[in-house]
């Protein structure tokens, strides 16, 4: 360790006073963190690209300061798909310091892992009063059993009206309209349950049928139109 010269001709002062880290709640315990190991938790939230022209929810499984199971989401952008695929590779077994500073490919996803780190290293978690913390898979729980994303796609005009393509529910094949034109409810088909029922061995009509459903006062439509055509 080098000193300067004036730091040199000072002379000893002790500290008094140090209480050390405050402690944050991890899996209900409260933790003095003093190293990466220090830290356990899991969490999800989301990053943005620089243009703010994408985002992606990340969602990590930390015990032991090790991540051990990773979820990426992503929308708005082509290319982040691929770096997703890749950040799912790249993050499990790494430690959150070694994630923080690995580059992600994509700015959503290492702006998601930011705000990450700082959640979890500030015991800001959703397992922090959970005991022992939640197990590894927990992340899929976040998809549902047709382990697809949670996605909601609508669009609207000031000529033409609102129009809902995608919603957690499934793909949205038709809107019901009452007599003023306003929508009352949907039809949809969920794409999870859909390709479920075909690897089970039920062909695509008898699945397309199986995994359809509607939602809202559909009996009292007037009329039905294609969101995407009408």
């Amino acid at each position: 360790m080098v000193y300067s010269t004036e730091v040199k001709n000072m002379c000893v002062v002790h500290q008094g006073v140090h209480h050390g880290a405050a402690p944050i709640p991890e899996e209900a315990k409260w933790v003095k963190s003093k190293q990466i190991g220090d830290i356990s938790g899991y969490t999800h939230g989301i990053g943005w690209c620089a243009p703010q022209q994408g985002a992606c929810k990340l969602s990590l499984n930390v015990k032991g300061g090790i991540i051990q199971e990773a979820l990426v989401e992503t929308i708005g952008c082509s290319g982040m798909t691929h770096s997703a695929a890749m950040a799912s590779e790249i993050l499990p077994g790494l430690t959150l310091l070694e994630a923080l500073n690995t580059d992600l490919v994509c700015d959503a996803i290492n702006t998601a892992m930011r705000e990450l780190f700082l959640q979890i290293v500030y015991g800001r978690t959703q397992s922090a009063f959970s005991e022992d913390g939640l197990q590894i898979g927990a992340g899929l729980e976040d998809l549902g059993k047709g382990g697809r994303s949670m996605v909601g796609t609508t669009y609207g005009t000031l000529e033409k009206g609102p129009r809902y393509l995608e919603l957690t529910d499934g793909y949205i094949t038709e809107l019901a309209l009452d007599e003023n034109d306003e929508i009352i409810g949907y039809k949809f088909v969920n794409f999870g349950k859909m390709m479920d029922f075909i690897k089970a061995g039920d062909d695509a009509a008898t699945a397309l049928s199986k995994a359809s459903g509607k939602y809202g006062r559909v009996q009292d439509a007037v009329r039905f139109i294609d969101p995407r055509k009408q």
